[in-house]
């Protein structure tokens, strides 16, 4: 090998700085435990919120030493930044994709037009949507040019108006004012990904991570290690949309005589027999609310009075009108906003918005209030006046929210509490569609642009609206249309479980080594562990993130990294069997064997880049780590193996013979006939590709929430469960379609439901966990609470451990880019093989051998979907398992491929006894390489986690079969299209 001493050189700076990389992962590791000791040695569990309390004190302590020298060259701010990333399955935490709505951004530049051109095309972009691959931008303008007639997009009443003077005239045509649509939504997009970044840099969470995905108006952001899961998803999904309204007072005898109207009116709509049924309930006071109409006639049962009955009298003093049951205000919300009621609406209350307060932590009931508004619905003030938000304490030492407004706001705040004060009437506060506060004004128009938001708040929640208002409200609604969510618990166990497989399947590696190849053996193990520090610090110094798939292609490199060593010291055996000298049968060996090496590497790779291209999250992050495991297993099986195994055999007297004393005859002088046995093996798989169709067909495969939206949560109890009856008793409550299934251990499962899986937002989320809570409340220990149940509520292994949520639309686009990674890995392969070998017959038999894996480990996991204990769903991560098969079969093939065209360019076909030889030679390669690689994937079967099992079955029959279909499928293929243009050579 030439330059040697550079590549020496270059190998030691290489391992210098990835330890150099990874010592502040160490460092930062060693002070976060110190913290962790420190709070818990001074807060114990006895205390109320003892979690937060700790991750308070933690947060303090790691701040009080973060600019602290550590070994003289770091400190633990510095560390942090530059340590290992680790991903939600590892660390806990967050993983959402919000979807900017680019119909409210539409409505806005539109100044919330009524033009009804304008809104039929919006109507139909939203229907189109369910099942389009286009952007709504698109759709929409495509609806508009259907329907427009003479209506143009810069009419007056649309893109034309006050807002967009400057960009858009009457003149302009459509072609003319849709480039200045697309680049206002992409603004717009763009805006509310930096008001997303304010919030989340204000949240307080290390190494998130927020980028846009496209044009689509998704933004993916990623909180690591954040444990108060509610108070993320809250600040991720709020708008920021901050009101000041003026508020109706109790006595308003308009207001009573609207809600006896709609009570009425409600009874005639909903059905009688519920109202009959219900008619001897008794009845309920709400005389302060309806202070001037007579109850005497009223049944106000809150079943037979679908309002009154649910309605409770408001406190006196406080500007509400009423209240009610957290429970009901749903069910009396959607009443309210029933067209057939709102028209009840006396003349002078007309427009009035009603909204409720938001409801405190374990409150019951909230109250109602009534806003002066009007035609537009449009706010006194909205939040764009305020200038400034800090928290802050009241005069009773309560967390409120202290608000500047600017110059403008000012003069308009002065204006409505002057009105307020006149008119003995509140200013409800309201964010995001809650009312926070309404107070009262008692001492004349308040002037100068100050304002408190009070409450019953706590810290963390006053600090959270801070943020919010002084980073801006998005400029649309951002739904979450898929999360993931992981509790800290679950992730320890993450890593826990793949450190173990990890060393296990490490150990076995380098036992087996050195069983087989002796001392060239332990040089090949020195490469290896060398080789994994260089994939580690590589991660570290790429800001990779490392999941727990990640781990799993990690430890897939350890076994397949053998393969280079594998063939390099084949390939020398087989130079010494020659008769060759020691240095040059390692030359030519090493030589010989690079050919190989390259190819199979380079269409795993292809694969691997195909999958980082088309995945998302964890399996970018396996994609990620293979990527890298095949780049560093190269340099060090190339180099780092022969720099050691030159400078071993260069010294007189030591012997090196690449075996031991029982492997050394071993898969020599091997000669079994395999074309022979190509028919057998043609009928039986085709017998296995049959049985797999029929049962694809007939049985299908289950899909997991990723392809077909929904809810699932893994919960654990302290005591084994019936799945079956449980799975009764939430089909009861979320109706039909909710699946529960053992998923580990007894005590553990996986409830899948498609429950309101169209629905939006925090609130429908806290309402199917609340379902759950009651209805398994009876499974759980005595005392746990619905906090100790819900994730991030605790450190505690009970309750739900995981959530994931997909939405319907968000599915399709997975199940899309799944489809097509698998034909794009397909597609290029071929050519690359086919540019490779020059011959489409070598192209033919790889890709029909990769179809015959992948129908067999799909037909496998239909039939055997049901019967196995544990989970077999179809996800994104079992689609990196076909890809990795895909690539592992591929990897096979290629090698044997090679050696064939070796020999036969040499010796010529003759009539596929050459081939045959080529079978034979690398038959200990194969075997070789398979069985390290599939004890590997076993070790991390059984001991990686539930979490990876599915993915690591299906990985386990690929390399079965994929090792099979190479010698018995690819290889026959191949001969059987070429054999008539041999033939026909032969015979010339």
């Amino acid at each position: 090998m030439q330059n040697k001493g550079l590549v020496r050189l270059f190998a030691i700076l290489f391992g210098l700085v990835s330890i150099y990389q990874l010592s502040f992962t160490f460092i930062t590791s060693k002070l976060e435990k110190d913290a962790e000791a420190h709070a818990v040695s001074r807060i114990s569990e006895a205390e109320e919120d003892y979690v937060a309390k700790r991750e308070a004190l933690e947060a303090s302590y790691l701040d009080s030493i973060s600019d602290n020298s550590v070994l003289g060259f770091t400190s633990y701010e510095d560390a942090k930044k530059k340590e290992l990333n680790k991903g939600l399955d590892l660390k806990g935490g967050i993983n959402v994709t919000l979807q900017i709505s680019v119909k409210d951004i539409l409505k806005g530049l539109a100044n919330n037009t009524k033009n009804p051109v304008f809104n039929k095309a919006l109507a139909d972009a939203d229907v189109a949507s369910t099942n389009s691959d286009k952007t709504y931008l698109e759709l929409f303008f495509e609806a508009f040019d259907k329907i427009k007639g003479e209506t143009k997009l810069a009419s007056p009443d649309i893109f034309a108006n006050k807002g967009l003077s400057d960009d858009v005239n009457f003149q302009m045509s459509d072609e003319e004012v849709k480039p200045i649509i697309r680049r206002k939504i992409d603004e717009s997009i763009v805006s509310a990904f930096e008001v997303l970044r304010e919030r989340i840099d204000g949240f307080g969470v290390t190494q998130p991570n927020i980028q846009r995905e496209g044009n689509s108006g998704r933004i993916l952001v990623e909180l690591p290690g954040a444990r108060d899961i509610a108070r993320a998803q809250e600040l991720l999904s709020s708008t920021a949309q901050l009101e000041f309204w003026e508020t109706y007072p109790q006595s308003n005898p308009s207001l009573g005589t609207f809600l006896v109207n709609a009570n009425e009116r409600l009874k005639e709509i909903l059905k009688p027999e519920q109202a009959k049924e219900e008619v001897n309930k008794p009845e309920s006071e709400i005389d302060s609310l309806l202070s001037d109409v007579s109850q005497d006639s009223l049944d106000t049962a809150p079943q037979a009075n679908p309002i009154l009955g649910k309605l409770i009298p408001a406190n006196p003093g406080s500007h509400a009108i009423a209240r009610a049951m957290v429970s009901d205000t749903a069910e009396i919300g959607k009443y309210l906003r029933m067209p057939e009621i709102k028209r009840l609406l006396p003349n002078d209350i007309q427009f009035t918005k009603f909204l409720w307060e938001r409801p405190a932590q374990d409150v019951e009931v909230v109250d109602l209030y009534a806003l002066k508004s009007n035609r537009d619905g449009v706010p006194r003030i909205s939040g764009d006046v305020v200038s400034d938000a800090q928290d802050s304490f009241d005069q009773f030492n309560k967390p409120s929210v202290n608000m500047t407004m600017n110059t403008r706001g000012a003069k308009e705040w002065e204006a409505l509490t002057g009105d307020a004060y006149n008119n003995q009437t509140g200013i409800a506060i309201v964010l995001d569609n809650k009312v926070y506060t309404a107070p009262g004004v008692s001492s004349g128009p308040i002037s100068g642009g100050r304002s408190e938001i009070t409450g019953t708040f706590t810290v963390n929640e006053t600090k959270d609206i801070a943020n919010v208002l002084r980073a801006g409200k998005l400029p649309a609604s951002a739904d979450i249309i898929q999360s993931e969510v992981v509790g800290p618990s679950l992730g320890q166990e993450a890593i826990d479980s793949g450190f173990i497989s990890f060393m296990i399947a490490m150990a076995f590696v380098l036992l087996w080594m050195i069983f087989y190849y002796g001392k060239a053996g332990v040089f090949a193990d020195i490469a290896l562990i060398f080789n994994i520090l260089l994939i580690f610090g590589v991660l570290t110094s790429l800001g990779a993130v490392l999941t727990l798939p990640g781990i799993a292609g990690i430890v897939l490199t350890i076994g397949m990294s053998v393969d280079a060593n594998v063939l390099i010291f084949e390939r020398i055996k087989e130079e010494l069997a020659k008769g060759k000298g020691k240095a040059q049968a390692i030359a030519d060996g090493f030589g010989n064997a690079l050919s190989s090496i390259l190819d199979a590497n380079i269409t795993t790779g292809l694969t691997a880049i195909i999958l980082f291209i088309f995945g998302s999250g964890p399996i970018k992050g396996f994609a990620t780590t293979l990527l890298i495991g095949i780049v560093t297993s190269l340099f060090t099986a190339i180099f780092v193996t022969r720099l050691m195994i030159d400078a071993y055999s260069a010294k007189k007297g030591r012997r090196l013979d690449f075996a031991t004393g029982i492997t050394k005859s071993l898969f020599t002088n091997m000669n079994i006939d395999f074309l022979a046995k190509r028919k057998f093996a043609y009928i039986l798989s085709g017998i296995l590709v049959v049985v797999s169709v029929f049962s694809l067909f007939t049985t299908g495969l289950q899909q997991g929430v990723d392809f077909i939206g929904g809810r699932s949560y893994q919960i654990r109890f302290e005591k084994a469960v019936n799945p079956s009856e449980i799975a009764s008793e939430l089909n009861t409550v979320f109706g039909s379609g909710t699946n529960v299934k053992t998923f580990g251990d007894a005590n553990q499962i996986k409830v899948t439901t498609p429950y309101k899986v169209d629905e939006e937002g925090v609130e429908v989320d806290t309402e199917i966990q609340t379902k759950l809570y009651t209805t398994l409340q009876k499974y759980l220990p005595d005392g746990t609470s619905f906090e100790d149940f819900t994730i991030g509520a605790s450190e505690k292994s009970i309750g739900i451990l995981q959530s994931v949520k997909v939405g319907p639309t968000i599915a399709d686009d997975i199940k899309k880019n799944a489809f097509l990674a698998i034909l794009g890995s397909l597609a290029v392969v071929f050519l690359y093989i086919l540019l490779r070998f020059r011959k489409w017959q070598f192209s033919l038999g790889a890709v029909v051998a990769v179809f015959h894996d992948v129908m067999i480990v799909l037909g496998i996991f239909s039939l055997t979907g049901k019967l196995m204990p544990f989970n077999m769903e179809i996800d994104q991560a079992f689609i990196a398992a076909i890809l990795t098969v895909i690539g592992y079969s591929l990897n096979d093939t290629v090698v044997v491929f090679d050696r064939i065209r070796e020999i036969t360019s040499i010796k010529g076909f003759k009539g596929g006894e050459n081939i045959n030889d080529a079978l034979n030679s690398t038959l200990s390669r194969t075997l070789n390489t398979s069985l390290t690689t599939l004890i590997v994937l076993l070790a991390i079967f059984i001991f990686g986690g539930e979490s990876l099992r599915g993915f690591m079955f299906a990985m386990i029959i690929g390399v079965v079969v994929g090792t099979y279909s190479s010698v018995f499928i690819a290889t026959p293929i191949m001969f059987d299209t070429l054999k008539k243009k041999i033939a026909a050579a032969t015979a010339a």
